[in-house]
């Protein structure tokens, strides 16, 4: 028997179920991400002579496959949200980037320091990379397809959809001050990285974003040759062009792909908000998107059973439990003080930042950067992080949001009241 054969079964039957899936477990105290993480644990504890899937082993490849993951989520992110850009119809989501996500990072880097021993710039690495929600596995509380109307999503959904969309590429600036911090014995690199990292990276992501989303919103719906309105002709697999276009501008102009990605998105769909065909695009990102989130999960569970989690200390797992349970909800309820919904709206945002995909392409990207003193219980403390986020946040996930949907329907409430500032 063939390792090659074993894997082609195993990622068929991962396909078969990601499209099985979905149907069973709706309205389930159960997630999908549970069951392929449950899946590639049982499947490489099994000694059918799969791969080792050790992430440390694999830094390379770690890094482009959960880039490619986390990317195609941010496209589908950005096409699904129905609200138009706008300083207080997105206010929720800004006081998350510049509050609550600064914070969570300053936290988690003084509490890695301090609490599991690790270096200045190792810890800081561990903040920096737990930062960050997912928008790959956080489905259950994000906003639904694509509709005509431009304020159809609760409160709850769209800051969770939109937060995960930007602050995946908001969040590198702190990788990158972390990768400076290990290659430098002073303070010399702050002037630079200020500059460099976040002035100019930032601009550029978000500037080549805007371009390429304009440049494809045009050709998608205002060519002139009716032959090139692509549109009319419902290719879905466009997103996936649309996707790495926007991606590789901003990197090849040394900015932010992840936030020219989701930019980007935000202008397709803003071309001509209520046409039919974003959901085509909408529809093939899903799609893709999760072949690859089950790719992903089944690695990790062969991670976690390979002896992944095994440098894991007891202060470090104390650090990633005070972030779940105590750092996110606290940051990012207080940050939402005077923000549109309502208090119970605002603990339900707070305590759902589920941490992912994303945070294993930071730590994977900084690692073949920069030497990081014990970057193993690194590794160790986010797997077990994302361990217990998927697990915690996929049961609690489906019946938190149906006794939240109840409640707004008891209470009468339309999209426009959740906008409003929360009176008390």
């Amino acid at each position: 028997m063939q390792t090659s054969d074993v894997i082609f079964a195993v990622v068929g039957v991962g396909a078969l179920l990601a499209g099985i899936l979905p149907r069973v477990l709706e309205r389930r105290p159960l997630s999908m991400p549970i069951v392929f993480l449950g899946l590639g644990m049982l499947v490489f504890g099994l000694p059918i002579g799969l791969p080792d899937a050790d992430p440390l082993a694999h830094p390379e490849l770690t890094e482009h496959l959960t880039e490619l993951g986390v990317i195609v989520a941010l496209m589908g992110a950005g096409l699904k949200i129905d609200r138009p850009w706008g300083r207080r119809a997105w206010a929720s989501t800004w006081r998350l980037l510049v509050v609550a996500m600064p914070v969570t990072i300053a936290a988690m880097a003084l509490l890695g320091w301090w609490w599991a021993g690790l270096v200045p710039a190792t810890a800081l690495l561990l903040g920096a990379a737990l930062a960050p929600t997912d928008p790959v596995l956080a489905a259950d509380v994000q906003v639904g397809e694509p509709t005509d109307e431009e304020d159809s999503e609760d409160e709850v959904r769209f800051a969770l959809t939109s937060e995960a969309g930007l602050n995946d590429g908001l969040a590198f600036p702190f990788v990158y001050a972390a990768i400076a911090m290990a290659g430098s014995t002073g303070l010399g690199w702050i002037g630079e990285w200020a500059l460099r990292d976040v002035l100019l990276k930032v601009t550029v992501g978000v500037v080549g974003g805007v371009l390429v989303g304009k440049l494809l919103g045009r050709l998608f719906f205002r060519a002139r040759k009716e032959s090139l309105r692509l549109s009319r002709h419902a290719e879905g697999f466009l997103a996936l062009a649309a996707t790495m276009l926007a991606y590789g501008v901003a990197e090849v102009a040394h900015g932010y792909g992840f936030l020219a990605v989701f930019v980007a998105a935000r202008t397709i769909r803003a071309a001509e908000s209520s046409h039919e065909y974003h959901q085509v695009l909408h529809d093939f990102a899903e799609q893709t998107e999760r072949l690859l989130t089950v790719l992903l999960l089944l690695l990790f569970g062969g991670a976690v059973v390979g002896g992944l989690l095994a440098p894991l200390t007891w202060p470090a797992a104390l650090v990633g439990l005070v972030l779940i349970f105590v750092v996110r909800p606290l940051s990012g309820f207080l940050s939402l003080r005077g923000a549109p919904g309502r208090r119970a709206e605002h603990w339900v945002i707070a305590a759902f930042g589920i941490r992912g995909i994303g945070s294993f392409y930071y730590l994977a990207y900084a690692l073949t950067q920069a030497d990081f003193p014990r970057a193993d219980l690194v590794w160790a403390t986010i797997g077990f992080v994302v361990l217990v986020s998927v697990v915690l946040h996929g049961v609690t996930a489906t019946p938190v949001m149906r006794r939240l949907d109840r409640a707004n329907d008891r209470t009468g409430l339309s999209p426009s009241d959740r906008c409003a500032p929360d009176p008390r």
